[in-house]
């Protein structure tokens, strides 16, 4: 099981791509999710092609020595949702030329499968691979906070920035108490799957740890806010960017990138 820490933990490595400016990583998951968004549906080159950016974001992978276990079961955490979007596909478009081919297939029930479905369902799952693994490296390679810094930098409006770093904080936060919870719940020899003990009271002590969450978030948000006003918020003097510069690497790295993008278009 992947949890939040070891995320977080594998944004902590150091590598070449690690290295790289926040920016510069946001901009390139960007361009390659618009990229693989615009791509049109129904062509079969474009399956060659988003195979080839699969294959570069995979390589990206290898060169930031991600550990590989925890890098594929966030894929296949994910993955059902775009091979459920994907699989109803073929029934679901029409078929719009005659071919050689034995599509329409007509099945039981009313069904038929479509060739221009099969291929718009293969390129639509490939499509989601492809950003879901831009997003995943993004993650994996670069602090939550960095992100949220850079996404601010970049212009970003600033109430959403705070809404999302206070987010971050509290996530480590409410897992930290949750894991506290957990661990003394199993201490009291407390089993959610005991079938010997009634399930009513086994809901109850689940509805006990859920409000405990709820009034500890509530003070402790309490206690964030004094603190953030006792140090000057709200007063308008309480940016504090993450002032590295670009380096040249970050510029190579953005413009390998684009050439390989425009390689994959207009070669493959």
């Amino acid at each position: 099981m992947v949890t939040l820490t070891d995320i977080e933990r594998e944004s902590y490595k150091d590598s070449p791509v690690h290295r790289l400016d926040p920016r510069i990583k946001l901009i390139f998951a960007l361009a390659i999710i618009v990229y693989a968004v615009s791509l049109p549906r129904i062509h079969e080159k474009n399956m060659i092609r988003l195979l080839a950016m699969e294959a570069y974001l995979v390589l990206l992978v290898l060169i930031a020595g991600l550990n590989l276990k925890y890098f594929f079961l966030r894929i296949l955490a994910i993955l059902p949702f775009g091979i459920g979007v994907a699989v109803i596909q073929p029934f679901l478009r029409p078929s719009f030329v005659e071919s050689y081919t034995p599509y329409p297939l007509d099945l039981p029930f009313g069904l038929s499968i479509t060739y221009e479905g099969l291929v718009f369902g293969r390129i639509l799952f490939m499509k989601f691979l492809v950003c879901v693994t831009a997003v995943i490296l993004l993650s994996s390679t670069t602090r939550l906070r960095d992100m949220v810094v850079a996404a601010d930098r970049m212009g970003v409006p600033r109430e959403f920035t705070q809404l999302v770093s206070m987010m971050v904080r509290y996530l480590f936060l409410f897992w930290a108490v949750l894991k506290r919870i957990k661990t003394a719940q199993e201490t009291r020899l407390f089993d959610i799957w005991n079938n010997a003990v009634p399930r009513k009271w086994i809901l109850k002590q689940i509805g006990y740890s859920i409000s405990a969450i709820f009034v500890r978030s509530y003070e402790q948000g309490e206690r964030t806010y004094i603190s953030m006003l006792c140090r000057g918020y709200g007063s308008g003097h309480e940016k504090a960017y993450y002032r590295a510069k670009i380096q040249t690497r970050d510029i190579l790295f953005l413009l390998l990138s684009t050439a390989s993008i425009v390689c994959i278009h207009f070669f493959v």
